[in-house]
């Protein structure tokens, strides 16, 4: 039952068509709250009484290493669908959001080094977070090379999807390096289970520069998933109908 379901909602056709129902709406709407929000962030929250203005680029830090866990903890689900219910959709997904990840990684890793310069005195320190999240970009252009070397999709798809699952032991060692070493990174100032330690007039606009910043990012999830589909499915009457 479960897999006549996923077949049913997950086909490469269904995809498209809720892609060009919902692609507008998702995308000004997240641009909207991601402007306003780093408009609030970087002109009306006051300065921090030790870091000064440099941690205005939390508002693009913060979404971006966020999004580049996520992204990646995405992929692993998708390849799990993949090999477990052979959705290929799923399979489409893995290596549609892998160029995503890589690009929210490298912003992730470029706005920490700017950030870090002011706050710690160097732009770079291989510590554990830092290091890791290195490690997961490199993971990330690596997916992307070895699908890319492959002639035969099918192959390719099974053999991604068995590394991401795989690779995604190092997303926990990414979030808990910080407790497990000694870091320049402080602790989370935002968790599901504490109060935030950052004060509510810098952390309102972080939350909504996350949530748009994340709107975004689906879009262009959705974008390179859409490409996906028309390489793979080129064949397909309904493609060429569709083009």
């Amino acid at each position: 039952m479960i897999k006549k379901f996923i077949h049913q909602f997950a086909s490469p056709k269904t995809f498209l068509l809720q892609v060009e129902r919902s692609y507008s709406f998702i995308f000004f709407t997240s641009l909207c709250i991601y402007v306003f929000s780093i408009v609030w962030g970087l002109l009306f929250t006051p300065e921090d009484f030790v870091q000064g203005n440099s941690y205005r680029i939390m508002y693009l830090h913060v979404p971006a290493s966020f999004l580049s866990q996520s992204l990646y903890i995405a992929m692993a689900v998708s390849s799990v669908t993949y090999l477990i219910w052979r959705v290929k959709l799923a399979a489409y997904l893995v290596i549609a959001i892998a160029p995503i990840g890589a690009m929210t990684t490298f912003i992730a890793l470029i706005s920490g080094s700017i950030w870090g310069i002011p706050t710690w005195g160097t732009w770079w320190q291989w510590d554990a977070r830092i290091t890791s999240t290195l490690i997961l970009f490199i993971m990330y252009l690596g997916l992307i090379s070895l699908h890319n070397s492959f002639s035969n999709y099918e192959k390719a798809d099974k053999l991604l999807s068995w590394l991401v699952i795989v690779g995604a032991v190092n997303i926990p060692i990414i979030k808990k390096s910080v407790d497990w070493w000694s870091t320049l990174h402080q602790s989370a100032s935002i968790t599901l289970t504490e109060k935030p330690s950052i004060d509510p007039v810098m952390l309102y606009p972080l939350i909504g520069a996350i949530i748009g910043f994340f709107g975004l990012i689906v879009c262009l999830i959705l974008m390179s998933s859409k490409n996906q589909i028309f390489i793979r499915e080129k064949n397909k009457s309904w493609v060429k109908d569709y083009v």
